[in-house]
C-alpha cells in the first residue's frame, strides 16, 4: 500500500518541498525533482534510476511504473502535489532523482560556455539546442541560473541527460584548456556566421540576456561574427542565437559528410 501523504509538515514532503524550492539544497544534496512522464522517459533511457516515484493520490499508476516497479513510492494530496510542482496543470507525476555526475571528456570537439544567463526558461531552452546539435558539454558560470531547478528541467525537455552540464565553471579556464577556437556572436563584427569554418574543435559563447559577454571573456574569443538579420531588430534572443550557431555548426558538418 503507497503512503499517502496529507500534511505539508510532513518530514518527508518537507525534504521535497526544499529541494524544489532551493538551488543551494539542490546543490549540497545533489538532488532533484524531475516533473512528469516524457522527463522521466528520456532519465530512463539515458540509464537513471529515481530515488522515489510521487504520485498525486487520484493519479492512476503510470505506465512507466512497470519498469520501477521496485522503487518507492508515496501519494500527495492534490494540494500538496500542486504545491510541489512547477507547472500550473500538474501531470501527476513526479520523481526524485540523483544529479547525474560529470564525466570530464578528454578531447572535446564541441562545447558550449553560458556566462550569467539568469532566465530558467531561456537555460532550458539553450540545454536543449546545445543537446539536440550534439554539443559534448555545457559549461555554466557563476550567476547562471541553476541548471537543476525544475523549471530549467522543463524547459531542457530531457535534454539534461543527453549532454554532459558543468555548473559554476571557471569559463576562462575552460577556455584555456580547450584545444579548439573560441567563437563569439556580437554585433558590430565584419564576418557574417555563414562565413566562418566551424570544422574542427569549436566552442560557442554566449553572455547575459542584457549585458551580453564579459569584456574577459570576449578578448579570449579566437573568432567573433555577427549573425545576419533580415528584419528591422536590433538583436537576437540570447538562445535563438545559441541555436542558430549549433545549427550552422551542424549544416557545415553536414554538408562536409561528417
Amino acid at each position: 500500500m503507497t503512503e499517502i501523504i496529507v500534511s505539508p509538515q510532513n518530514p518527508q514532503y518537507k525534504h521535497l518541498k526544499k529541494l524544489t524550492d532551493s538551488a543551494s539544497v539542490r546543490r549540497e544534496q545533489q538532488r532533484t525533482l524531475l516533473d512528469g512522464e516524457h522527463l522521466l522517459h528520456a532519465y530512463l533511457q539515458n540509464g537513471g534510476e529515481p530515488r522515489l516515484l510521487i504520485l498525486e493520490e487520484s493519479v492512476s499508476e503510470p505506465l512507466i511504473w512497470e519498469a520501477w516497479r521496485h522503487v518507492p513510492a508515496i501519494r500527495l494530496t492534490p494540494r500538496l502535489f500542486s504545491a510541489l510542482s512547477p507547472v500550473k496543470t500538474p501531470t501527476g507525476l513526479m520523481a526524485l532523482i540523483d544529479i547525474p555526475s560529470v564525466i570530464p571528456l578528454s578531447a572535446p570537439s564541441f562545447i558550449v560556455l553560458l556566462e550569467r544567463i539568469q532566465d530558467p526558461g531561456n537555460l532550458g531552452a539553450m540545454l536543449r539546442s546545445a543537446a539536440a546539435a550534439g554539443v559534448d558539454t555545457v559549461y555554466l558560470s557563476e550567476g547562471c541560473a541553476d541548471a537543476w531547478s525544475p523549471k530549467v528541467l522543463r524547459g531542457g525537455m530531457g535534454a539534461h541527460f543527453a549532454t554532459q552540464i558543468v555548473e559554476q565553471a571557471d569559463l576562462l579556464g575552460v577556455v584555456r584548456d580547450f584545444s579548439g577556437k573560441l567563437c563569439c556572436a556580437v554585433l558590430d563584427a565584419p564576418h557574417s556566421l555563414f562565413d566562418t569554418d566551424l570544422n574542427g574543435a569549436v566552442a560557442f559563447a554566449v553572455g547575459n540576456e542584457g549585458a551580453g559577454l564579459s569584456p574577459e571573456l570576449r578578448a579570449a574569443a579566437h573568432v567573433e561574427f555577427s549573425i545576419p538579420m533580415l528584419g528591422n531588430v536590433e538583436s537576437l534572443n540570447a538562445g535563438a542565437a545559441l541555436a542558430v550557431c549549433v545549427f550552422e555548426r551542424v549544416r557545415q558538418r553536414a554538408g562536409n559528410g561528417r
